[in-house]
């Protein structure tokens, strides 16, 4: 077994929660990543998932796992009460009544080197038979690493581009809006929702052809089709599961305990 500190340790080596503090600061955004429960006990067993799913708390408990590792903070706003009748209230007593302690690391991954976000672009290269990165622009960068990305990729047409990015991210539920025809070389990533109006002013400035992210709102992929760009829009869980998988292969292999990776199959 293994004391929760050292697990975090490990977690915040790789990605840092110094990360979540200086984006929070230099971007005015909000996170809560760190410990959000412990339960006191030493670790036999980690889960990692994207969410604090239902499904995942029952991997932890048939698992004898006393660890989930997290993603999205599943304690993130405000909490005015803690009942069993809501979905998180629920998740929580669950997790605490089986003492299963929860980390999330949310912005701090998102941002670092080989995080979430520099996972999507490389997803998207591989997608695109591109080898190397050239010409990449950071929109938000960070001490070291960043958030939102355009770089240039092997040249194909949209509805080609489309087709082969879901077939990397392991999803059927792509779409993507634009002349299926249009040629794109350069492509501007934000994984999550991370697509505003600055983000498509960045994707134009930095002459990108295409903006692939999730969660739009109409009037964004309206702007975006106004202002020249595709839009293709991954599904958040499939945009993000991609890295966090990547995340979880970092840690099980620093760690000397068992880890098990659970997937949300019907979010891809």
């Amino acid at each position: 077994m293994v004391k929760l500190s050292e697990i975090y340790a490990v977690a915040d080596g790789i990605s840092p929660k110094r990360l979540s503090d200086e984006y929070c600061e230099k971007y005015g955004a909000y996170d809560n990543s760190g410990v959000l429960v412990d339960c006191g006990e030493d670790i036999q067993s980690v889960v990692f998932s994207l969410d604090l799913s239902f499904a995942a708390i029952e991997k932890a408990i048939s698992t004898n796992a006393n660890l989930i590792i997290t993603h999205h903070p599943a304690i993130y706003g405000k909490i005015g009460d803690i009942c069993v009748d809501s979905p998180l209230g629920n998740k929580l007593i669950r997790c605490i009544k089986n003492g299963v302690s929860i980390i999330a690391m949310h912005l701090n991954l998102d941002g670092a080197q080989g995080g979430v976000d520099e996972s999507l672009r490389d997803g998207i290269c591989i997608a695109t038979n591109t080898k190397t990165v050239e010409n990449q622009r950071i929109m938000h960068p960070l001490s070291t690493g960043g958030y939102g990305r355009v770089y240039t990729v092997q040249p194909c047409g949209l509805k080609t581009f489309q087709e082969n990015v879901s077939k990397e991210f392991s999803t059927d539920k792509t779409i993507f809006y634009g002349d299926c025809d249009k040629r794109i070389s350069r492509v501007a990533s934000f994984c999550g929702a991370g697509v505003d109006e600055e983000a498509i002013a960045f994707a134009k400035r930095q002459n990108a052809d295409v903006i692939v992210s999730s969660d739009f709102k109409h009037h964004l992929i309206g702007l975006a089709l106004e202002s020249g760009l595709a839009v293709v829009v991954l599904p958040h869980y499939a945009s993000e599961n991609y890295g966090f998988k990547k995340y979880y292969e970092k840690i099980r292999r620093q760690l000397d305990i068992p880890c098990v990776y659970h997937t949300d199959g019907e979010l891809l």
